[in-house]
């Protein structure tokens, strides 16, 4: 009987009772416990009773309790799961509280009116990059008329080129005829004729006249050609301008700030941009350097101010003494 009553007392305890059976039979005391993990002893105590009102934040409950149950000797893994059911209703309780907030209703409207802005810009935006592509690219594309009248332009060119050839080399033939009548009529007349023009022979007349209009058929297809090689005008001229470009869209990002944090022992941190957006939130050790950029202003929480050896935002040292510190605790926004 006495086991059986004493395995469901055992059953019962809480994770805070775990913790303490715990922490005393490993012969420490609760001041050793809260020294370790740079917190006051008034924190432990109230972890061991199940009290976590001292603690807003159940991150950093969660990790004060896991660091404990690994001093003590204790499965961490199963320590918070056991405490995780133990804050489900708290946390119930807590989201009645912000559901009934009235400044978490105007914080959804207006979030909601963000989005709705966000829609609007860009649908403009693409009517924008329509119309400019309509009323500037799709004229200048359909603007390429002339240039397909071009070609026939061309082959017309070419085509009364050698029509002028053809005419030039009939012109030939005929006078090639001529001259060939001409020393018919020199072979016919008598040797005294010939005597007085010594100089002139039917052989020097053909390679005059044969001379000259070889040397005018070799001159007129290089004038054809270079009259087919040189484009119109409006080839050249037209070619160019049918490409857009396409207007382009500045695109403006939210200012970022950049911030480093080094530690020298254990400490919980947590890091939430201007939109609320959760950077970082995690357990750092000593030696670990902390860097997380963001959309500016940024909001951080420091679980154990006494772990934090230097904090850097942009670039420039931040001196926590600056800020409040409650139960070596430190939560305060950086802005640019």
């Amino acid at each position: 009987m006495t086991s059986d009553d004493s395995q469901p007392s055992a059953a019962k305890q809480t994770v805070g009772e775990k913790l303490k059976e715990a922490r005393q039979k490993q012969g420490l005391s609760v001041a050793q416990i809260a020294e370790k993990q740079h917190l006051r002893s008034c924190i432990i105590s109230d972890l061991e009773k199940g009290d976590y009102s001292q603690v807003d934040n159940e991150l950093f409950i969660k990790g004060y309790v896991r660091t404990y149950a690994t001093q003590v000797g204790l499965d961490a893994d199963a320590i918070v799961s056991e405490l995780d059911q133990e804050l489900e209703p708290l946390r119930i309780e807590k989201e009645r509280e912000i559901e009934a907030n009235p400044l978490v209703d105007i914080e959804r409207k207006k979030r909601k009116k963000r989005r709705i802005a966000k829609i609007v810009v860009a649908i403009i935006v693409a009517l924008v990059v329509a119309a400019t592509v309509v009323t500037v690219a799709i004229p200048k594309l359909t603007s390429g008329g002339p240039d397909a009248e071009s070609p026939a332009a061309a082959s017309e060119t070419v085509s009364q080129a050698e029509d002028r050839n053809t005419s030039e080399l009939e012109s030939s033939a005929d006078v090639e005829d001529t001259a060939a009548q001409e020393t018919s009529v020199y072979q016919g007349e008598p040797d005294t004729h010939n005597a007085e023009t010594p100089d002139f022979t039917p052989d020097a007349l053909e390679t005059d006249v044969g001379g000259a209009d070889e040397q005018a058929l070799l001159d007129e297809p290089e004038a054809a050609v270079e009259t087919v090689q040189d484009p119109p005008p409006d080839i050249a001229q037209t070619a160019e301008p049918i490409l857009a470009e396409a207007p382009m869209m500045d695109n403006q990002s939210p200012t970022s700030g950049v911030l480093e944090i080094t530690f020298n022992d254990s400490c919980w941190v947590q890091v939430l941009d201007k939109s609320g957006n959760r950077l970082e939130s995690s357990l750092q050790t000593g030696g670990d350097t902390l860097r997380v950029s963001g959309a500016a202003p940024l909001q951080v929480v420091i679980g154990a101010v006494d772990a934090v050896d230097t904090i850097q935002f942009q670039g420039e040292p931040v001196e926590i003494e600056d800020y409040p510190v409650r139960n070596n605790r430190s939560e305060f926004t950086l802005t640019i």
